[in-house]
């Protein structure tokens, strides 16, 4: 097509006689020629002004929007660089496309709660962390609404917060505590210290579960920034941050904390120093160990009576690598509450890893890029987390004969077709999101669905973020990747899982999905079944207790009540489950 803009002032081939073609007229015949010439050339331009007009008036009404924009208060803004308004709720006109916008042929405005119905609190500085309303627009809408008590109490908490946080009044008052070593008159705040512990999946479940008992007994809960939380992770509450101020006065003192410390629950209740306390000479504050290898007597942490006795300490210092939440089902004082917070059992991480991990604008960056690049466009996205606890070096071919089993015996992933080309090629399209510290089960499942057809003529892409080997807990960028991958797994429509993984336990429960597991080989041997799907998307309790607080004996705490059962993956883990005769 030609250009019709032009400046008059230019000569033109087009619109201007060649001199040179010219030379042999006579001056009559030129003079004539040129007068005919001049107005031909003015009428050609006052067409072309004409024409000009009429394209620009037609690329104005016409002009189609950006493909990944999102039309918001009448302007044109683009979808990965533009905030949203600071309204509570707003109605989005978003562009018919492929991807977390275009879910199940939904109409051209959709309504987008970026509150996820009253869960998260409005007022914060949406540029500062994007992912907190943003995430809206990846995610399917969610089956599981937060009750209207777990609404109240979250904004109750972030009133609370907001009066006892880091450097307030209150908490520089009840700090004394730990500067004077005595229990001075009550203060109108406590505390709950979480110790940042152990790999990236148990972080974020045991930080899960520490806010919950805070958000149970009324207490404050401040987070051990460790060395990539701040990294991480946004801040969750308004106003008044959650991360533990770095002159804290123990700081120094956590990692030697063990079960030998002095003021370690346990230890006390074995030299009868807690339970023979007067509340006049009670410790300014008591070390909570509720790890995996923990004893009898801290375990009795659990227990109704002890819960009480904790009520009168300021502080209490956490650490943990267990998603102990399930247990906290089993403790009578907290039965009636939990059941109005959580109707549904086991949508308590589900919702309570959407209200509090919400991922720093450098982590958003690396799931929106890469699920914009790779996943959008798919018809389906499948996830598959692979965890594998043998030694040696990978990949094992019983891990990948079991992962195809699974897949195929599911429906979950076509078969291949060795015979016989596939002419009728199917226009459907699956995205396969594979996670693993080896690459190499990537690799042979890519190569396998690129070499051979499938036999409905669906086409498959796999796509593996990043390989890191081995597991890296203290590196700051392989920890973003990690938090990134959980994050883009519980994006998926379909997960697949590994035993005993928490990587997997976060991505299934924030995303809502209920994953096939991948049960743990035995002697090298894929199992028969390969996978089995869970009974609800709660991660498992892996080092529970096995004690009646009342009776004082042994006692199976899968069996106590119906929605505390065992694990599907670890025999003797607890895990919640929604009874249905109570729905």
């Amino acid at each position: 097509m030609k250009r019709l803009r032009r400046n008059p002032d230019e000569s033109d081939p087009e619109t201007t006689p060649d001199p040179d073609g010219e030379v042999s007229f006579s001056k009559d015949q030129h003079e004539r020629k040129c007068g005919l010439s001049s107005m031909k050339m003015m009428g050609f331009f006052v067409v072309a002004l004409m024409v000009v007009s009429v394209v620009f008036s037609v690329s104005v009404v016409l002009q189609d929007p950006p493909s990944d924009g999102v039309l918001e208060s009448g302007k044109n803004v683009r979808f990965l660089d533009v905030m949203e308004s600071s309204k509570e709720e707003q109605v989005l006109e978003v562009q018919p496309q492929k991807g977390p916008v275009d879910d199940d042929a939904l109409s051209i405005e959709v309504r987008k709660d970026k509150l996820h119905g009253g869960l998260l609190a409005a007022g914060f500085d949406e540029t500062s962390c994007v992912s907190r309303y943003q995430s809206v627009l990846y995610r399917k809408e969610s089956q599981h609404k937060p009750s209207p008590y777990l609404i109240s109490r979250l904004r109750s908490y972030e009133a609370l917060h907001k009066r006892c946080g880091p450097y307030t009044e209150s908490y520089n008052k009840t700090l004394e505590k730990l500067k004077t070593g005595h229990h001075l008159e009550s203060t109108d705040c406590n505390y709950l210290v979480w110790i940042s512990f152990s790999g990236l999946g148990n972080r974020i479940l045991t930080l899960a579960s520490a806010f919950l008992y805070a958000l149970l007994t009324n207490r404050v809960l401040l987070v051990d920034p460790g060395t990539d939380m701040v990294d991480l992770f946004c801040e969750p509450f308004p106003e008044v941050s959650w991360f533990l101020p770095l002159d804290f006065p123990l700081k120094n003192q956590f990692d030697s904390f063990d079960q030998k410390s002095p003021h370690c629950y346990g230890r006390m209740l074995k030299n009868n120093s807690f339970a023979n306390s007067s509340k006049s000479i009670l410790a300014p504050f008591v070390y909570l160990h509720l790890i995996h290898d923990y004893d009898d007597q801290d375990k009795l942490f659990f227990c109704d009576e002890d819960q009480t006795s904790l009520q009168e300490v300021p502080w209490l210092i956490m650490k943990t690598d267990n998603y102990f939440v399930p247990s906290l089902f089993l403790i009578p004082t907290f039965e009636q509450q939990l059941s109005n917070l959580f109707p549904r059992k086991e949508a308590v991480f589900h919702l309570l890893g959407r209200y509090i991990f919400h991922p720093t604008n450098p982590v958003w960056g690396l799931i929106t890029r890469y699920y914009q690049a790779y996943l959008a466009k798919a018809d389906e996205r499948i996830g598959i987390q692979i965890r594998v606890f043998d030694t040696g070096t990978g990949p094992f071919q019983h891990v990948l004969d079991q992962i195809i089993a699974c897949t195929l015996k599911e429906n979950l992933l076509p078969d291949i077709s060795t015979e016989k080309p596939i002419i009728n090629q199917s226009q459907k399209s699956k995205a396969v999101l594979v996670t693993s510290l080896s690459g190499g089960y990537f690799e042979r499942l890519r190569d396998m669905y690129w070499e051979h057809p499938t036999v409905t003529g669906e086409v498959i892409g796999f796509y593996q973020p990043s390989h890191e080997e081995y597991q890296q807990t203290e590196k700051q960028f392989h920890n973003r990747k990690a938090w990134a991958e959980m994050y883009l797994l519980s994006l998926t429509d379909v997960l697949i899982t590994s035993s005993w993984s928490t990587f997997g336990y976060v991505a299934q429960s924030l995303g809502g999905l209920k994953p096939w597991i991948l049960y743990k080989p035995e002697n090298r041997t894929a199992p028969d079944p390969p996978c089995g799907r869970v009974m609800s998307m709660e991660p498992c309790f892996h080092a529970p207790p096995f004690y009646d607080c009342k009776a004082k004996r042994g006692i199976d705490t899968g069996a106590v009540v119906p929605h505390v059962r065992h694990c599907e993956d670890m025999s003797w883990g607890l895990k919640l489950v929604d009874n249905e005769s109570e729905l």
